[in-house]
């Protein structure tokens, strides 16, 4: 395995776009050393783009004859080392210098089989998968569960295609499709597809919160669906207007307030697992963020975009930049542990504090390539100045090769989370 080739590039017109993409790919490739023929492609595109999805498809596939599978989305804006574009026309490549029998494209005419059943006459069993999902899809947090179960490990990582014009989807798969639809143009709506990856890619994939709690954790005693109704056997609005230090009786002061809280939920213990160790002020990656969609004060309960079931716990949250952005810098340096555990303290404190890149102290493992999910609510201004959350990790990783792009909902483990960022790195050895 080779470090990924990757190019970025931004321009009104999607071939101008695409022309820069392809110099900066093929100049990687000629280098000495580099990957000789990636076969599979990651493709990003800003929305801009989007009903020209098609058409780039298919001068990439022409002008990198030697990529056979492409998987990717569209997103509000797209990420890059040290770099994002966000609300511009903008796309992003990554080539993956994988072996072919170590990975499938799988989308709705070349779905994924089960796990444990051979998905065909090679036997290629997934053991993580990257996913790209439609938010529109009916039973999507099913489907994602149910993705999960058709890997081995039960790990995807990924979002949900985040467009304000077509929600397109890239997945084209050299392994073939279903009977009927070998003349899949490798462009779809809806549903999910993405890469799995076999149990000889490694990863190592982490989330990141972008909201921190305003209270203490309570255990849901009583729901009705996605209205919680109490919370340790108080009413669940009582508690919220408390916490919050609000009355229903002065609106105007209220409705702001109510506008910005959202709600961290984890599941009961049966169903979290193995909670991870608790950070004073920060959410674990059990944490899913949901909204408040509503306030029933007959029943006193509060009412929120999923279902929490007797034995969830809930907090009370709100986003917050100092919050997500400590979150981010840990998440970069429990990536750099597992690269290098017994080297990383002092060094990898002091080059996160370091506005030069290349501070970043050098890891034992190498990154071959990264994929960067981050929730659309996050970039740009969020973080104090554009780009500001891609140059995080790029201070804590050093300058690797990375794509992803801004989802309206991100993926990680079985689950869908909000607010977040997902950072996934394949690794090689040095």
């Amino acid at each position: 395995m080779k470090p990924f080739p990757y190019a970025h590039a931004t321009h009104p017109q999607w071939r101008m776009a695409a022309a820069l993409v392809l110099a900066q790919l093929r100049a990687q490739l000629a280098l000495p050393g580099a990957a000789r023929a990636p076969s599979l492609a990651l493709l990003y595109i800003t929305d801009h783009y989007a009903s020209e999805a098609e058409a780039i498809l298919e001068h990439l596939s022409a002008e990198l004859p030697e990529v056979t599978d492409w998987a990717g989305t569209v997103g509000v804006g797209i990420a890059a080392n040290n770099v994002e574009y966000f609300d511009e026309p903008a796309l992003a490549v990554m080539l993956c210098d994988l072996s072919p029998d170590q990975y499938r494209v799988f989308s709705g005419v070349a779905p994924l089989a089960a796990s444990g059943r051979a998905a065909g006459v090679d036997g290629f069993e997934a053991h993580t998968a990257l996913v790209h999902a439609d938010s529109h899809t009916p039973d999507l947090a099913e489907l994602i569960t149910e993705m999960a179960d058709r890997t081995t490990s039960g790990y995807l990582f990924g979002g949900l295609v985040g467009s304000r014009s077509d929600s397109v989807q890239f997945a084209f798969s050299s392994a073939g499709t279903l009977q009927g639809h070998g003349a899949a143009s490798g462009v779809f709506h809806g549903g999910l597809s993405g890469v799995a990856f076999g149990p000889g890619v490694d990863l190592i994939s982490r989330v990141t919160q972008g909201a921190q709690p305003v209270d203490r954790e309570r255990t849901v005693t009583a729901a009705d669906g996605n209205l919680v109704l109490s919370l340790d056997h108080e009413p669940a609005l009582d508690v919220l207007l408390r916490e919050l230090g609000i009355s229903l009786e002065q609106p105007e002061a209220a409705m702001p307030r109510l506008r910005a809280t959202l709600v961290g939920l984890t599941p009961p213990i049966a169903e979290a697992g193995v909670r991870s160790p608790q950070r004073r002020g920060q959410f674990g990656p059990e944490v899913t963020v949901r909204h408040i969609i509503g306030l029933d004060p007959g029943r006193r309960g509060v009412a929120i975009a999923d279902v929490a079931p007797v034995g969830s716990r809930l907090a009370f949250c709100e986003r917050n930049v100092q919050a997500a952005r400590a979150d981010l810098i840990r998440v970069c340096a429990e990536v750099r542990e597992e690269l290098e555990p017994e080297e990383l303290s002092l060094p990898l404190a002091t080059a996160l504090e370091t506005p030069e890149a290349d501070a970043a102290p050098q890891p034992a493992r190498r990154i071959a390539g990264a994929v960067y999910v981050s929730c659309a609510g996050r970039g740009g201004p969020h973080f104090g100045s554009p780009s500001a959350e891609l140059q995080i990790v790029r201070r804590a990783l050093g300058d690797v090769p990375l794509v992803g792009f801004f989802a309206g909902g991100e993926i990680a483990h079985h689950r869908l989370y909000g607010y977040t960022g997902v950072l996934t790195v394949f690794t090689m050895p040095t």
